[in-house]
């Protein structure tokens, strides 16, 4: 199941940056992240009322809030920045740049999550790396 929604998500992904560049113009990048942000908040507390776990919000540990605090304020810098760049660049060089956080995510969750870095994940990351240099240049 995972799967699915992993292909749905890079789907979604993809169709954001195509509206998103298309609605930005004439549009301050900041407040269009902010009219972004604004929907995405409506959309994920529709969700967690559509499927009555607001109640779980309650058995959240401080941890769990001060990680998903920061992990917000780093979605939110991400969203500033790439709206900034939407607007002032190509998408089809801005976005192939963003997806390099893979490559970063991958050397992060080896560094603190210990996960495995395996040599299909340096090949994979070296591929990735090469790839955006050279949609880019």
């Amino acid at each position: 199941m995972w799967l699915l929604f992993a292909v749905l998500s890079a789907l979604f992904a993809a169709l954001t940056s195509i509206l998103a560049k298309i609605g930005i113009e004439g549009v301050n990048s900041n407040l269009a992240t902010a009219i972004r942000t604004v929907v995405v908040v409506i959309m994920s507390w529709g969700m967690v009322f559509l499927t009555n776990t607001q109640s779980g919000i309650m058995q959240i540990s401080r941890k769990s809030w001060i990680f998903l605090i920061l992990s917000g304020l780093a979605t939110g810098a991400s969203w500033l920045c790439y709206y900034r760049a939407l607007q002032i660049g190509e998408a089809s060089k801005v976005v192939p740049i963003d997806k390099l956080s893979v490559v970063i995510t991958l050397l992060l969750a080896f560094v603190f999550l210990h996960e495995q870095f395996t040599v299909k994940s340096l090949i994979g990351c070296v591929l990735i790396g090469a790839g955006t240099l050279f949609m880019v240049i």
